[in-house]
């Protein structure tokens, strides 16, 4: 007696008819286009090769958007070729700039030697040729004698 059935339901149970519903979709309504009057298209008729005649509406041709025409080179390219002429006519005047420092330089500097030069030997002529000063008193000091605190020359 409870043995299972094909469904896998013991005997016994039976089971009541299963009502489906299906519901009825809605088509929605369908209006008319308003149009003014005096604004009615034509209707045109277009005769087939074969016979058939098709009537309708002259529809006018779909018009394709028109595109920004872009120019042949981006401005972004154009600002980086005028920013690197640029930067070339700058770079000339700057190596002008620097071999003008360096020149400058180099000139300082050999009029610093010149002066320590000249200046250096003016001393030296002035220590070494004291031998021949004619002028003043000579005192030789190791021909003197120091007695009590007195000199006597």
């Amino acid at each position: 007696m409870n043995e299972p059935t094909a469904y896998h339901r013991p005997a016994g149970h039976d089971t009541a008819a299963v009502e489906v519903h299906h519901p009825t979709p809605l088509s929605p309504a369908h209006t008319a286009p308003l149009v003014q009057p005096g604004t009615i298209p034509t209707v045109a008729s277009v005769v087939l090769p074969d016979g058939r005649v098709v009537t309708g509406y002259a529809m006018e041709p779909a018009k394709p958007e028109q595109v920004a025409t872009k120019p042949a080179v981006s401005r972004t390219a154009v600002n980086i070729a005028l920013g690197g002429i640029g930067f070339g006519a700058v770079c000339g005047g700057l190596v002008l700039l620097t071999s003008f420092i360096a020149a400058l330089t180099a000139l300082v500097t050999q009029l610093i030697i010149l002066a320590a030069v000249v200046f250096g030997g003016w001393v030296a002529v002035q220590v070494f040729s004291a031998s021949g000063h004619s002028g003043g008193t000579t005192v030789n000091i190791r021909k003197a004698v120091l007695k009590r605190n007195h000199f006597h020359g």
